[in-house]
């Protein structure tokens, strides 16, 4: 950061506990990094991983490994909002006077709603995969299925092997 008239200007780069608390409160309130930094007195992304990356900020890297656990929850809490929201589920339909004649299904808007739910499911299973991610139920059965043609083959060779 440089200083002008006194006054701090540009993005912080000097790791600070104050900056990366206020970051990583953001992340864990569902916010993501990239808005995060966008905004006027964040330091840049690259800094941000710059400091994750750094062995001396390794409690900062805990504090924001946390913070992204907690950014799942604060999604699929979103993903609640974004379900239980109607509000634009409908709109007005109206002739070509511009009477309103009734009610339509604003198709548009449900399809923006999944799109954020799924989303926002797609990013909670990857921050939490085992609370959030995808369940693979395995139940030790196997099946091998064999093609007519090398049935076929087996039943020709079958008992016409040669001793050795």
């Amino acid at each position: 950061m440089t200083k002008r008239n006194g006054k701090a200007t540009g993005r912080p780069s000097s790791f600070t506990q104050a900056v990366a608390d206020l970051i990583c409160e953001r992340i864990a309130d569902g916010e993501s990094l990239r808005s995060i930094c966008a905004d006027d007195g964040m330091p840049r992304k690259a800094t941000v991983f710059r400091w994750l990356g750094d062995e001396k900020h390794t409690a900062f890297r805990d504090q924001y490994a946390r913070a992204r656990e907690a950014q799942a929850d604060a999604l699929v809490d979103e993903i609640l909002d974004i379900a239980d929201d109607g509000s634009n589920d409908w709109m007005e339909k109206k002739n070509a006077d511009g009477e309103n004649i009734g009610w339509q299904e604003n198709g548009e808007a449900l399809r923006r709603s999944v799109l954020r739910v799924d989303a926002r499911k797609w990013m909670a299973g990857k921050l939490r995969p085992k609370k959030y991610g995808d369940k693979i139920e395995l139940d030790g059965k196997m099946t091998h299925a064999v093609d007519d043609s090398v049935a076929a083959l087996m039943d020709a060779v079958n008992g016409k092997t040669r001793s050795i």
